[in-house]
Formats: C-alpha cells, structure tokens, sequence
C-alpha cells in the first residue's frame, strides 16, 4: 500500500511565495518519478514539475524560473518551492509517484489547494 501526504498549501498575495512537501510511505523506490500536477475549476490537470530519481527536473513553461522542485530519495519526499506566484497559479496541487514505463504503479496525493489572490 503507499501512501502520499502532501502539507504546505495555501493562501498568498501575488508575488508571494509557498512551499509544498509531500512525504510517500510504502513500497516507494528511488527508481519512481515524483512530482507535482495542478488542477484549476473547469481545466483538465496538468504537469507542474517533475524529476527523476538521478535528479533531472522537467517544469511546465508557465512555472520556469519561478518553481524549484527537490527530492530527497533517502526520505522519500518531494517538495516544490514557488515563488512570485500569479492569480494563474491558483489550483488544487496533487503530489504524483510513478514507476517509469509502468502504468500500473502510478500514485496521487489527496490533494492541497494554492490561491493566489489580492
């Protein structure tokens, strides 16, 4: 059974900053991918940022140069540092776990809201 819990979401002024962390329990391996997506009302879900058990970092266009997303493979977690955030960014963050090249092992987190706003 694996688990995913994700803390660090919010509410933040524009330009603002937050940092989200999402620890995974169970038969989690180094050789899994994790990352974040984001889901707005009325949009499909989308890739934030990933990375790869040797460390390489995938981001969407929208997020370059504002996000950073870290992993620590002995802790099994993940976290994403955004800064300047934008009205845009507002939206339920899910952490995601999946082994490479095998659909049957993909994992969410429940979910944490971000809202940006004035």
């Amino acid at each position: 059974q694996v688990q995913l819990v994700e803390s660090g979401g919010g509410e933040v002024q524009p330009g603002g900053s937050l940092r989200l962390s999402c620890a995974a329990f169970g038969n989690i391996y180094a050789i899994f991918i994790m990352g974040w997506y984001r889901q707005a009302p009325g949009k499909e879900r989308e890739l934030v940022a990933s990375m790869t058990a040797g460390l390489l970092a995938n981001y969407a266009d929208s997020v370059k140069g504002r996000f950073t997303i870290s992993r620590d493979n002995t802790e099994k977690t993940v976290h994403l540092q955004m800064d300047s955030l934008k009205p845009e960014d507002s939206a339920v963050y899910y952490c995601n776990v999946r082994r490479p090249g095998y659909s049957g092992e993909n994992y969410w987190g429940q979910g944490t809201q971000v809202t940006v706003s004035s």
